[in-house]
């Protein structure tokens, strides 16, 4: 009598277990392969996310996202770069202040640039998209490193926009630990696409605060 109700609890669980296991498994790889896609396409404007700057200075990823952006400039694949990302407690500069002041060094236009805030992905959009509808502008080309790439995808997707991808092939972060990377980033576009990334963003990220314009 008890082990009929056992053997269904136990099957019930192992179905449950094999679907996780196949859902996250399919959400990793259509992150890995994101990451590994680079559009051509024209776009109205390249949206960079923002990391980790160092007392005014772009770290090395931040760089090296930015780097790609200018290129994608250059070539004339979008006349407008949107920049994204705060300031840690203690920080003088923003992240966004931090990008835009390098971008304008490099000779794009100051009226070019469209500055954002954010600690986290959904912020980094939620921050710009006020500025990007001001301008009318939909159509974005993702700047960020390969393993962020399919969710700030997604995040700009749900946010209104039109995103295509162009994950940085050089960045420094590929070169330390990536296997913690996608595993974080499984989890949250595996949870992001059940419960939603912006209530998602509201459960792990605080509000982002007023951020002390810097840079340029």
């Amino acid at each position: 009598m008890i082990l009929g109700p056992l053997k269904l609890l136990l099957r019930v669980l192992s179905a449950v277990v094999s679907l996780a296991v196949l859902y996250f498994g399919v959400t990793f790889i259509q992150i890995w392969l994101t990451g590994h896609e680079h559009s051509t396409a024209k776009a109205q404007a390249i949206l960079v996310f923002g990391t980790t700057e160092d007392n005014g200075t772009p770290s090395a990823e931040l760089q090296a996202r930015l780097d790609q952006a200018l290129l994608l400039y250059r070539d004339g694949r979008a006349p407008w770069i949107a920049v994204t990302g705060g300031n840690r407690p203690g920080d003088v500069y923003t992240e966004a202040g931090v990008s835009a002041a390098y971008l304008v060094q490099h000779g794009v236009p100051g009226s070019r640039i469209l500055q954002g805030s954010g600690s986290d992905t959904w912020q980094n959009v939620s921050t710009v998209m006020p500025k990007l509808r001001a301008h009318h502008l939909v159509s974005v080309i993702t700047v960020t490193d390969p393993f962020h790439e399919y969710r700030a995808m997604a995040i700009s997707s749900a946010q209104g926009l039109r995103p295509v991808p162009s994950p940085v092939p050089n960045s420094p972060t590929i070169k330390h630990s990536l296997w913690r990377f996608y595993l974080k980033e499984t989890l949250d576009v595996g949870v992001g696409r059940i419960v939603g990334y912006g209530r998602l963003s509201s459960w792990t990220t605080p509000s982002t605060s007023t951020t002390v314009p810097s840079g340029g």
